[in-house]
């Protein structure tokens, strides 16, 4: 059973209806215990995003990870199968892999035990003598490990179940909306620190009811009429077609993709295609702490390097939106330190419109599913 803090006092107020819920209680973003469950609960429950699957497409090919504390690394083996490990040497705990690369075998860089890429023990130096050492029955301790929608998941819990299982439609849509992901190839990352609990960066990412207060450039670069947000099982999809005339955030005149799709998956993977060239943006918020969250966005293009286009709209979404965004969650997460706040109303359109707080409360259900103690 999970154990950890009881989340009546968090979800008193929520309800099943949208339209007559409030929001989870302050405490879930701001006391640290609240953070200590969503590492266990949720990000070491979860799958995770690790890359694009172009970086682990040779034999050899690795890159490691923390997820929810622990140190991860996913290679693929000689036979070309997609494997994933905790980073530890089963001898004395130190990290075998550091970055990404390609390698040939698993050295610990401590004491020398190597592994092959299967995780099992090839060689531990000086051991024969030693007495009842099994060597062949040493291996890695594995991880979850799935490719999906052109890029690769891991996740702790081994009896999870499969990643396109618990998405449902989920590829399919993105198969649909955004074809030729496993084409494109890495081109830019962009990494924020921010002041924030992450559930308060997911909430904001989750709606555009603030998009014209805060967003002046962003709802001329979209048509927000057209803007609609469906919740599913662990995934929301964000559409909207790009505006018709000029706009203030950056050059979409020679633009190939017209529309802006965008899908949330449980519990802090954004899948982002802007107006412009093919591409995805691939958002991962990654919790540090009880009130730090960081950001990466990495830019998959048609090519490595950015086009004049493409490096305006990086700039735009580095220097006008993330400013506009984080300023925000860094606000929020103030003001839900003090007393005068304990929760708030969600704001529901049922009609499903981008002025609507739907998939805020679709994500704080699945959060309350998760606190929940299960056998």
């Amino acid at each position: 059973m999970t154990s950890g803090p009881s989340p009546v006092d968090i979800a008193t107020g929520w309800t099943p209806d949208p339209g007559a819920s409030h929001t989870l209680h302050s405490d879930a973003y701001t006391e640290p215990r609240w953070f200590d469950v969503d590492q266990r609960a949720v990000i070491g429950r979860s799958w995770q995003w690790v890359c694009h699957t172009e970086s682990l497409a040779a034999p050899g090919a690795f890159v490691t990870e923390v997820i929810a504390g622990m140190p991860v690394v996913a290679i693929r083996d000689h036979d070309g199968v997609l494997r994933a490990f905790y980073n530890v040497c089963q001898h004395r705990a130190h990290h075998l892999l550091e970055g990404s690369g390609t390698v040939s075998n698993l050295v610990c860089p401590y004491h020398g035990w190597r592994y092959d890429l299967t995780g099992r023990l090839r060689s531990a130096r000086h051991t024969t003598h030693l007495r009842d050492f099994e060597g062949d029955a040493i291996c890695l301790e594995p991880v979850s490990i799935e490719e999906f929608a052109g890029f690769v998941f891991v996740n702790l819990d081994t009896q999870a179940a499969p990643l396109a299982e618990q998405a449902g439609s989920l590829g399919a849509e993105i198969a649909q909306r955004a074809p030729g992901i496993d084409q494109l190839t890495f081109a830019h990352r962009l990494t924020y620190e921010i002041r924030s609990n992450w559930k308060n960066v997911i909430d904001n990412f989750l709606e555009c009811y603030h998009c014209h207060i805060a967003h002046k450039d962003f709802v001329s670069l979209v048509d927000m009429d057209t803007y609609t947000v469906t919740t599913h099982g662990i995934y929301s999809s964000h559409m909207a077609e790009a505006g018709h005339g000029h706009n203030t955030a950056y050059d979409v005149s020679a633009a190939t993709v017209r529309d802006h799709a965008v899908w949330w998956l449980w519990p802090n993977t954004c899948l982002m295609r802007y107006p412009g060239r093919n591409n995805v943006i691939v958002l991962k918020v990654v919790p540090v702490g009880p009130a730090l969250t960081r950001e990466t966005y990495d830019f998959f293009l048609e090519s490595p390097e950015p086009t004049e286009a493409e490096l305006e709209s990086i700039r735009y979404l580095d220097e006008v939106l993330q400013v506009e965004d984080i300023n925000l969650v860094e606000s929020v997460q103030r003001g839900m330190t003090t007393p005068a706040f304990t929760q708030g109303r969600i704001v529901n359109d049922p009609s499903g419109s981008g002025l609507s707080e739907h998939a805020v409360h679709h994500f704080h259900g699945l959060l309350l599913d998760h606190y929940r103690p299960t056998h």
